[in-house]
């Protein structure tokens, strides 16, 4: 007989956090990316503009202004990101919501960064609000990097004007859908002899109201890209000390702390090393050494990091877009390494146990099902607080079929599922999922017990609001049986 442990996921000591889509590249599918990095993350980065006093929007820039002569990124009147097609003017069939809606279905949280126009109205923001209500406990990281100069909305508006407009909005949101959570991402410390952030007093009162800081920062980048090819006789590009980016990291938030009195969290919201100007091998190592730095930080200063991005039409994914086919992505060194990273303990969610809810039968053939009159409802807050099950089962030596049956309570159902380290997930409509992928490779003594755990977030990507008080930060989920798991440890025949 195994245990049924009632089971909570609890936030990593330092999350993990992927983009996926920019102006450098698509969307992947999650299903893809899970099969890839064997696990979920923490929150999927997407990224997205908001001009809708444009006469061209909502036409994304590159093709509103196709005769257009351009010879850097942010070149046209308004930001190259895709358009957000909600808001007062729009609807909430297409983009971004349908990935916003595949990132929750497969156990993860939102981020959502917009660059936005700051002469929206109230009417325009209170809008958007209320597109963004129902995905739970997202984060919106708004109009990023605003103490640079090259998205379109600074050169529209004063600094002062900017940092006003993220009050404004921040207010807005907390009236509509005050379970999000607003990333200020406004400057850093970079000169470590004068720890002081770009524009502190301009954007003091944003920086007060925000419930995350950030910074983007590389390690190495090519912002010339694609316009200018990387080389040493040019000056597009740069390539740092990965223990001075964190340095500077760490420097940003003491110096948040030291301004406000509080600790807030502090992430990464954009990082990488460019392999236009370290090249594969190199950018590898760079990063995985960034992680260890934050991995032995005795302050904990780095809450979260964000990986600019997965797949790149250029050197700064996990997989390079292959120019032949854009629908296939060529892996990097990075993603084999960064798959070991997001391995380690530190950057995992905690799994803890809230004690024995019942057992499982072991049948004829290893096959494991639940006693009859199992049910248990499951919450889902997001991917730091979440509610499950998990199954022990018993291993016989190494596997040669694990495998998971969903019978017809089950069938509809929305999971995911973790054994032996790796993630699965199983969709509405499938009946079986195959779990050998989390043996390979990896020796199991005879005598070994393994938890199969199981969560349950949005089927439709989205809460509940028929769910009652409190729909827009908790799902639920009644789980009414187990599925039925057969174990195999020796061939068929």
């Amino acid at each position: 007989m195994g245990k049924i442990e009632k089971i909570r996921l609890t936030p990593a000591k330092c999350a993990v956090d992927l983009g996926d889509g920019s102006e450098r590249g698509f969307y992947v599918d999650q299903d893809y990316i899970l099969n890839k990095l064997h696990r979920p993350h923490r929150a999927v980065n997407l990224m997205y503009c908001y001009y809708p006093l444009d006469k061209e929007w909502p036409a994304r820039a590159q093709d509103a202004f196709a005769d257009k002569e351009v010879g850097f990124a942010w070149d046209y009147p308004y930001d190259n990101y895709f358009p957000y097609r909600g808001g007062l003017e729009g609807d909430r069939s297409g983009e971004p919501f349908t990935c916003m809606k595949d990132i929750r279905r497969h156990g993860q949280d939102v981020i959502l960064t917009l660059t936005c126009d700051t002469h929206v109205s109230d009417e325009q923001i209170a809008a958007i609000a209320e597109d963004l209500k129902p995905y739970g406990r997202m984060m919106l990281r708004l109009n990023h990097e605003c103490t640079g100069d090259w998205f379109s909305y600074t050169k529209r508006s004063s600094y002062q004007e900017i940092a006003d407009f993220f009050v404004r909005f921040k207010r807005i949101l907390n009236e509509h859908a005050p379970q999000i959570k607003i990333i200020l991402c406004a400057g850093q410390v970079s000169d470590l002899k004068k720890p002081e952030l770009e524009m502190e007093d301009v954007f003091f009162e944003a920086g007060k109201v925000t419930d995350l800081w950030s910074i983007d920062n590389y390690i190495a980048l090519n912002w010339g890209w694609p316009y200018e090819v990387a080389e040493k006789t040019n000056k597009s590009h740069k390539l740092t000390d990965c223990r001075i980016i964190f340095e500077q990291m760490r420097a940003t938030y003491k110096r948040y702390v030291e301004l406000y009195g509080v600790k807030k969290p502090l992430v990464m919201s954009e990082l990488n090393a460019d392999g236009d100007v370290a090249g594969p091998y190199k950018q590898a190592a760079m990063m995985k050494e960034f992680y260890e730095l934050v991995k032995n930080d005795p302050d904990r200063c780095c809450a979260g990091i964000t990986l600019y991005q997965f797949r790149d039409d250029g050197r700064l994914g996990l997989e390079f877009t292959d120019p032949s086919n854009p629908t296939n992505g060529i892996e990097w060194p990075l993603l084999a390494v960064y798959r070991d990273i997001i391995d380690d303990d530190f950057f995992k969610p905690g799994i803890e146990s809230d004690g024995c809810i019942g057992e499982v039968s072991e049948h004829d053939n290893d096959d494991v099902s639940a006693d009859a009159g199992f049910e248990q409802t499951l919450r889902w807050g997001g991917a730091e607080d979440a509610e499950g099950v998990a199954v022990e089962l018993a291993f016989d030596g190494n596997p040669i079929f694990a495998e998971a049956n969903f019978n017809n309570d089950l069938k509809d159902a929305n999971l995911m599922l973790e054994l032996n380290g790796r993630w699965f997930y199983k969709a509405p409509g499938a009946t079986f999922v195959d779990f050998m992928p989390a043996f390979y490779g990896k020796d199991i003594p005879a005598g070994s017990t393994l938890k199969l755990r199981i969560f349950a977030p949005p089927a439709d990507g989205v809460n509940d609001p028929a769910q009652g008080e409190g729909w827009t930060e908790n799902y639920y989920y009644t789980l009414r049986s187990l599925p039925d798991i057969r174990l195999r440890f020796e061939p068929v025949i």
